[in-house]
């Protein structure tokens, strides 16, 4: 009977003995995970957490980051509620971004369509082509489009005047100047969301063609039954990439209309007139309020684009 109990004990000593090793290498895996991972986290923390808690700090103080911080409270969201140069410049914002995305994305679907055709010859050379302009200096693209563009000696003015239509002043009025710089926009990013939308085009059985076709179903409906349906996701994947892109547009209005945006503020954006608060006018602290006000605006954005999209799934 002891001999009996001792081996049971001794099994019952070799069980959890194994068990404390298996849970010891467990641990170890666990934490040789987490060390893998932390440079991302730690990298993210740095330079992407800590500076939204910290513009959100100083977002109320009145702080010109050479002398001291003054708190002001709320009195620079309370600022940009009266701030006429703000209005304008989230107007100019949703003005090119109504011009630029919506366009844009329209028109980088059907380009995805015809490079998906089979008869298309050549198509990693048209995939390249049409992706170049996402890889070219935005420099160089202001260059070119303030030649397209020109009051004098533009070319868009030149063929206007063959069809004896006056010169426009692209860069002095608000529609001139917000059609350029959508054209800017959706020249450079509809190759890419073209790309984005063919690789989705791929994913589609072609079965699901060949059955519609059988069922005499024209290439018409097959775009708008089969096509955009299955492809719906990264549609509105592309949506909410533009969306975001729209709102913090700089660099293009800055190239094309200069210093404020043109002399009516007609080319200031958000980003443009948080980036001139901020290190024209060393306004930091009511640049961190523009800056959280156009967060909230995109939050905005996409809690409504996610609604629609809760619709449209719950129509289908």
């Amino acid at each position: 009977m002891s001999k009996n109990l001792a081996v049971g004990k001794k099994q019952k000593d070799v069980t959890l003995s194994k068990s404390k090793r298996l849970l010891k290498q467990t641990t170890k895996d666990t934490i040789s995970g987490y060390l893998f991972i932390s440079p991302f986290f730690i990298l993210f923390g740095v330079f992407g957490v800590f500076p939204i808690l910290y513009t959100a700090y100083i977002s109320f103080f009145n702080w010109n980051i050479l002398g001291t911080k003054e708190f002001v409270g709320v009195q620079n969201y309370q600022l940009l509620f009266t701030d006429p140069t703000f209005w304008t410049a989230l107007g100019n914002t949703l003005s090119i971004w109504v011009l630029s995305t919506l366009p844009q994305l329209f028109l980088a679907l059907v380009l995805a369509v015809i490079l998906n055709q089979a008869f298309l010859k050549g198509k990693q050379f048209f995939r390249l082509v049409v992706f170049l302009p996402n890889i070219t200096s935005l420099v160089a693209v202001a260059i070119i489009f303030g030649a397209l563009f020109g009051e004098t000696y533009g070319i868009l003015n030149y063929l206007l005047s063959l069809v004896n239509i006056d010169p426009i002043n692209w860069k002095a009025s608000y529609f001139g100047t917000h059609v350029a710089i959508a054209s800017m926009v959706m020249w450079r990013w509809m190759g890419y969301n073209a790309i984005i939308y063919l690789a989705a085009l791929q994913s589609i059985p072609k079965e699901l063609y060949e059955a519609a076709t059988l069922d005499g179903a024209s290439k018409v409906q097959q775009f708008f039954k089969i096509t955009i349906p299955m492809i719906r996701p990264m549609i509105i994947f592309t949506v909410i990439l533009s969306t975001i892109g729209g709102m913090q547009i700089f660099t293009e209005p800055l190239m094309f209309s200069g210093a404020g945006g043109g002399p009516l503020n007609q080319g200031l954006t958000l980003t443009f007139y948080l980036y001139e608060e901020a290190f024209l006018r060393n306004s930091f602290g009511y640049a961190s309020a523009i800056a959280w006000a156009l967060f909230l605006i995109i939050i905005l954005f996409s809690i409504v684009n996610q609604m629609i999209t809760s619709r449209i799934k719950s129509v289908d």
